[in-house]
């Protein structure tokens, strides 16, 4: 069975760069519906403003994910233009480093809301469009949610407290919200990726010549991936070829939590 998608309609958020914005165009590339979702109104118009245009199967959404109202604009949007939503990618996410010591550091709040707790109420919504469009799930996949997480769920690094602790809670988010609505069949996975050249990889890495060296040298494949390869693994989880897949967090990290030392940051 291949890995296809082309016919259905995803949401893909944080697809204005990086990740998320590398997904959607896989998942449009592939024959997919898709709404390339995002806060920052100007770079998603800027990346995605002339291809939208032109192809029919991309439409473009911006707003704040934070706000209930906002997530609710989002599902109409698509509905209008697609009639239904059949997977979610949640990949929007944020990285923030945290002084442990500091009781006014407000990195915990914001990357909890950011990265776990705005997947967990899109994941809501849509799940709840999805049981309406197919009626009674009878043991067959409905629907798909893939979420973006990080290796840093499983590392410990002091300032990234904050971004580790939102790691882990989106895994354990995923594993429970797959046995809730398993019984829909409405299937969910995550992704958790390394070293990947991220938009917030790409910014860190810029000037420090010394980090490169070591993620590159606490790599087993001694090199940092494309956001394509994480791609590659979110539509093999959206697609039908893991229908049978659901709970589970994939790794994609080149074997860097095989060997990886706490002391080196986990991005």
């Amino acid at each position: 069975m291949s890995f296809s998608i082309s016919g259905k309609t995803a949401i893909v958020t944080g697809a204005a760069n990086g990740v998320g914005l590398a997904i959607a165009r896989h998942f449009a590339e592939g024959g997919a519906n898709v709404v390339f979702a995002d806060m920052d109104e100007k770079t998603l118009r800027a990346q995605m403003g002339e291809e939208a245009e032109k192809a029919k199967n991309i439409r473009l959404f911006a707003g704040d994910l934070r706000k209930k109202l906002t997530i609710t604009n989002l599902l109409s949007a698509t509905i209008d233009a697609f009639e239904r939503v059949d997977i979610l990618v949640n990949a929007s996410r944020q990285v923030m480093t945290t002084d442990p010591l500091d009781p006014d550091d407000t990195s915990m709040d914001e990357l909890l809301q950011q990265n776990m707790l705005t997947a967990m109420r899109v994941s809501q919504a849509v799940a709840r469009r999805m049981i309406k469009q197919a009626g009674t799930g009878g043991g067959t996949t409905i629907g798909s949610i893939v979420n973006i997480s990080s290796i840093a769920s499983r590392r410990t690094h002091a300032d990234l407290l904050a971004y580790s602790v939102s790691s882990a809670a989106l895994d354990q988010l995923t594993r429970s919200l797959a046995v809730a609505f398993a019984q829909h069949g409405i299937r969910v996975n995550a992704v958790a990726f390394g070293s990947v050249m991220s938009a917030s990889l790409k910014g860190s890495l810029k000037d420090d010549d010394e980090m490169r060296d070591a993620i590159l040298e606490n790599t087993p494949l001694h090199r940092i991936a494309s956001p394509d390869e994480v791609s590659d693994a979110v539509q093999y989880l959206a697609s039908d070829a893991a229908g049978f897949v659901t709970g589970q967090i994939i790794t994609v990290d080149g074997g860097r939590t095989l060997i990886d030392p706490a002391c080196v940051s986990a991005h």
